[in-house]
């Protein structure tokens, strides 16, 4: 039986902390789920690799038992002739600080290793009741455990992002409801409370976490809270300076070129931007690139009045 080392399945140091092991899993549960790896039997078992890792550091009274457990695993294991029961272990006075021994259902551990079940199985220790000598999982029930939480990802239009909106989507064969806030950022995580798969023994279910992903514009790009793109400047305009319509998503608005506008420059609309997430009448700037239109189709005058434009200039 090979030792699990949960801190390297998730890819993280010992010493993370409890939002650094969720980050991590969440990442991992994303790429590696199963919907998105159909038949890949590979992916699968990483997918449950993880689960399992975060089920035993997600709990700090777990991660403790299985830190003090998981520092002296190999030397238990050469004593015992390679057979290790780390539960035996624990309850033979191996394990510092344990008052009893903990079965895998207290872990959810019924999908899960067979070191999981060997490191935190076996007897049932004085507070599961069993008789002297059984051997298996607890007939209290142990305790209620939350249920496993759910990810998807949640694609966004630029505009939806902006005006916030509610969305119906389907999970499990059940509709569910999401408000998308205004302000919502690509990468962001909204939480669903207890639209996870259902806690056992009487726990809460678990929470769905959707994944924003803000879909490309053809118009406008978001770099943080703020909006750009490019604007066609007709060419008298830029040289004469005048008017352009510009149609942000908080709505059109009039925009002052000033004369002898030169071509690539960029300008500033204040708080025409995306709102800021959370923030009541916060938002990013919108900045224009100017891209000067140069007219085509010229007529015979029009012609000879850029020649003459162009002998005055040297």
């Amino acid at each position: 039986m090979d030792f699990k080392d949960y801190y390297s399945l998730l890819g993280i140091s010992k010493t993370a902390s409890a939002d650094e092991i969720k980050k991590a899993y969440r990442k991992l549960a994303v790429k590696y789920h199963p919907d998105k790896n159909p038949g890949n039997k590979q992916a699968e078992e990483k997918f449950k690799a993880m689960g399992e890792a975060y089920e035993v550091l997600k709990d700090p009274e777990k991660r403790k038992k299985y830190d003090t457990l998981g520092s002296n695993w190999k030397q238990y294991e050469q004593a015992s002739g390679g057979g290790a029961d780390f539960s035996q272990w624990a309850r033979q006075g191996g394990g510092k600080n344990y008052s009893r021994t903990y079965s895998a259902e207290d872990f959810e551990g019924s999908d899960f290793s067979d070191f999981f079940n060997s490191f935190f199985g076996g007897g049932y220790g004085p507070d599961f009741g069993g008789g002297q000598g059984s051997q298996g999982r607890g007939r209290s029930g142990g305790r209620p455990s939350k249920g496993q939480d759910h990810e998807a990802t949640l694609e966004v239009s630029l505009e939806g992002a902006y005006m916030g909106s509610k969305r119906m989507i389907t999970l499990q064969d059940e509709q569910i409801s999401v408000t998308i806030p205004p302000g919502v950022y690509d990468g962001q995580i909204l939480r669903v409370k207890g639209k996870g798969t259902q806690g056992r023994r009487g726990g809460e279910p678990g929470d769905l976490y959707m994944h924003v992903r803000i879909l490309t514009d053809p118009v406008f790009e978001i770099r943080g809270h703020d909006l750009y793109c490019d604007i066609l400047v007709p060419l008298y305009v830029a040289v004469l300076g005048g008017e352009v319509s510009v149609h942000p998503p908080k709505g059109s608005v009039t925009m002052r070129i000033p004369k002898e506008t030169q071509n690539g420059k960029v300008l500033r609309m204040k708080g025409l931007g995306m709102p800021v997430y959370r923030k009541k009448n916060e938002f990013g700037d919108l900045y224009l690139k100017i891209i000067i239109e140069i007219p085509q189709n010229l007529s015979p005058r029009e012609i000879e009045l850029f020649s003459q434009l162009a002998l005055l200039r040297h």
